[in-house]
């Protein structure tokens, strides 16, 4: 956010809001609370539950990876559905037992306005005669594209800014076809086109960091990517 925006980090942080086991985290909670949390304890009244957070900060995106079910509750997803014409929900947490809400409850108490996306797979929605196709944001998007760009480049180091040209590379692989389907990543199907794109980002970055020790530079670093992927590809002998 702040990359895209140009505000200063510090300002973009209050643009998140963070809730517990106890409640939205606010500053008058900060003597309480674990280092990691410190810094997104921002200025507002207490709320002690979900449903009185989402209502007081009207949130775009809801995000869930505590690991306990069910906490999107109807009244939540309908309350961001409220304020927003198409909320981003994501029940990230795993198995799909513990997810907040399921695919279908997202959908359908959004009126099949939410764009959803979990973090194990869910079966398409078919709402109002429309399919709906649950995104899944899962670890594998990233990790084999990000880990080929370190070992393609021969990084000597991880940086911040080669996580972000990961997560950049991924979300420019989605079209407007996929967004219309309401889906938040592209098909899975094409994981090895959508790695080799990422490893080539995560290269480009650790060279233009100095960072690289595989030199020269390759002239192209996707079909560079492509060429250094394991295919399990046989010859068949008789």
């Amino acid at each position: 956010m702040s990359k895209q925006t140009k505000i200063p980090l510090e300002e973009t942080r209050k643009k998140i809001w963070l809730v517990d086991s106890k409640g939205l985290i606010v500053s008058h909670r900060k003597e309480s609370l674990q280092h990691f949390k410190k810094p997104w304890a921002h200025e507002h009244e207490p709320c002690t539950t979900l449903i009185d957070a989402v209502k007081a900060i009207k949130p775009t995106v809801l995000i869930g990876t505590s690991g306990q079910g069910k906490t999107f509750t109807k009244e939540v997803v309908e309350a961001m559905a409220s304020f927003n014409k198409k909320p981003l929900i994501m029940a990230l947490s795993n198995p799909t037992s513990q997810a907040e809400c399921t695919a279908e409850e997202a959908y359908n108490w959004s009126e099949g306005r939410a764009v959803f996306a979990s973090g194990s797979p869910f079966d398409p929605v078919k709402y109002n005669n429309q399919l709906y196709i649950p995104g899944q944001a899962n670890n594998a998007y990233i990790f084999p594209g990000l880990g080929l760009g370190l070992v393609m480049s021969g990084a000597i180091r991880m940086h911040d800014e080669m996580l972000l040209a990961a997560s950049e590379a991924l979300a420019c692989q989605v079209t407007q076809e996929h967004y219309d389907k309401g889906m938040t990543f592209p098909p899975f199907s094409n994981i090895r086109t959508i790695s080799a794109n990422i490893a080539a980002k995560v290269a480009a970055k650790a060279y233009d960091l100095g960072l690289a020790t595989r030199l020269p530079r390759p002239e192209d670093l996707v079909k560079f990517a492509e060429s250094c992927m394991y295919s399990p590809n046989y010859h068949i002998y008789r």
